[in-house]
């Protein structure tokens, strides 16, 4: 199981996340900010945790991110 966590807020809406690992992150039409599909937000941090299997496209997308918002963790 993997823990993905986004600082939505800080978003720049560059569509990275999107590109690399859309089975999990979609673009707002309302705010042109990325959203983390199934998260849960809690005092700004957006928290979802899913499965292994998309460990590798989630930590591409983290590393992409050129605000640094997005965060990957095994657990």
């Amino acid at each position: 199981m993997i823990i993905i966590t986004q600082q939505r807020d800080k978003c720049i809406g560059c569509h990275y996340c999107v590109d690399l690992a859309y089975e999990r992150w979609r673009m707002s039409r309302k705010d042109g900010k990325s959203t983390l599909l199934g998260s849960e937000e809690s005092r700004g941090f957006h928290t979802v945790k899913v499965g292994d299997e998309e460990f590798e496209d989630n930590v591409r997308a983290a590393e992409a991110c050129p605000v640094n918002i997005i965060k990957v963790k095994k657990v």
